[in-house]
């Protein structure tokens, strides 16, 4: 019975009950069969991008699973990118940070979670600890799936697009950071992911 555990990793100051991590789950659901199991694993992040990491490669090494499929959204991308290249798997990626230090460098202090109003402590040697995770290159495109959108209006789709050079890539006109049109595309991402 091949298994597979599908890991979705949320952006920056956002969490697993965001529009886009709720509408793959419920798909995925429907998609695991007792014949093809699909475990879901979407955690709340934590504000250290080490801490994060470590949770999340701790879930995967006690998963039982024949495959894992990483998926991320904004800074969950960029993450996405360090696993899926630790790991040799397949990524989707939605309107990915390739360059998250850089991005986020302006962001540190005292936030509030997008969907919670919780306090969020960004600190300064969070940004070191993201420096840590930085992929400079993809090592085998044919792994990823790409959907940048032209409309992003925090994040450059133009690097996106070149940073993932080669691969299956989803170039929306408009739309923005939070891909609106989600639920249209959501389809080829589920087939680059369970390819008949």
């Amino acid at each position: 019975m091949p298994s597979t555990l599908l890991v979705y990793l949320h952006g920056f100051r956002s969490s697993p009950r965001s529009s886009k991590a709720v509408l793959t789950g419920e798909a995925i659901k429907k998609l695991s069969t007792s014949e093809h199991p699909i475990e879901w694993y979407c955690p709340q992040l934590i504000a250290s991008p080490k801490a994060s990491m470590d949770m999340v490669v701790q879930h995967i090494d006690c998963s039982k699973h024949d495959r894992l499929v990483v998926m991320g959204s904004s800074l969950g991308g960029y993450y996405a990118n360090y696993l899926a290249e630790k790991y040799g798997c397949k990524a989707v990626v939605l309107n990915p940070a390739v360059r998250a230090p850089r991005e986020l460098e302006s962001h540190v202090g005292m936030l509030t979670s997008y969907d919670t109003d919780e306090p969020y402590d960004f600190r300064p040697e969070y940004i070191q600890e993201l420096t840590d995770f930085q992929v400079e290159r993809i090592s085998n495109p044919s792994r990823y799936f790409l959907m940048a959108a032209k409309g992003d209006e925090l994040l450059d789709w133009h690097e996106m697009v070149d940073f993932y050079k080669g691969a299956q890539q989803l170039v929306l006109e408009g739309s923005d950071h939070g891909i609106s049109e989600y639920p249209e595309y959501l389809p080829q991402v589920l087939k680059f992911i369970f390819p008949q």
